[in-house]
């Protein structure tokens, strides 16, 4: 295991650089275009934003145009990971390319299912309970990052599955291991739709927790319709592993 990790550290240190060059370009690139990107995400606000810095409006910018390069890039991010966390357990060729698309097609479900369903009913709840008394003044910093980083949440939550088909593909976990579990998954996923959702009220938990499950489940289905079953080296394996460096 600790071998593992220090060939996928390895890997992924090669690729750093033309990522972090390719974050800082598409970033300056999509910042003359982050204005249009605010509005987007206003739409579901129907408020005025305010700022109370001088810096305030070009942080928010600037914040925006970083979130529109991860997403564009997730598909480059994606080869990446999958292709340094691939190295030690050979996933390579097909079952690469399979990995990154199934990774990035989720990801862009789950940001697209956030921004279209779960934040407008967000955002209208929290909203609800502005009185004649009581208005809204809100911050476009703190928007921006409750917008962004919730939308980002969701990408990376629905990508479950796939880390799923992963562990049962190297054998970490199996797919037995998941249907046991079943009520140990509902319990993390009813406290992360707690913790990620805008607001506490189960309308808004239902609609991250029960789409994460659904998820859960599909990993499990995919498993078996794959017939991926959990690997253990046998002892002679091993022995010959070990045996071989010294011949």
């Amino acid at each position: 295991m600790y071998n593992n990790l220090i060939i996928f550290l390895s890997e992924l240190r090669k690729s750093l650089r033309i990522l972090g060059l390719s974050l800082i370009f598409v970033t300056v690139a999509i910042f003359f275009l982050s204005s249009g990107l605010i509005s987007v995400f206003q739409d579901h606000l129907r408020e005025k934003l305010y700022f109370f810095s001088v810096a305030g409006p070009f942080l928010a910018h600037v914040k925006v145009a970083f979130f529109g390069a991860i997403y564009l890039l997730m598909p480059l991010l994606m080869y990446v990971l999958w292709k340094a966390l691939g190295k030690p357990f050979g996933v390579t060729g097909k079952k690469l390319f399979w990995f990154v698309f199934a990774t990035c097609l989720l990801f862009y479900g789950g940001t697209l299912f956030c921004y279209l369903v779960t934040l407008p009913f967000g955002v209208k709840f929290l909203l609800g309970f502005q009185s004649e008394n009581m208005k809204a003044v809100i911050s476009i910093g703190r928007f921006v990052n409750f917008v962004t980083i919730f939308i980002l949440a969701f990408g990376v939550i629905f990508e479950l599955p796939v880390f799923m088909i992963f562990s049962a593909q190297v054998g970490v976990i199996s797919r037995k291991t998941f249907e046991k579990n079943r009520r140990f998954a509902v319990l993390g996923i009813a406290i992360l739709a707690a913790l990620l959702t805008p607001t506490p009220d189960a309308v808004n938990m239902a609609l991250m927790g029960v789409p994460l499950y659904l998820l859960y489940e599909a990993g499990i289905l995919v498993i078996r319709m794959l017939g991926i079953e959990h690997k253990k080296s046998s002892p002679e394996k091993e022995n010959n592993q070990e045996g071989e460096p010294g011949s």
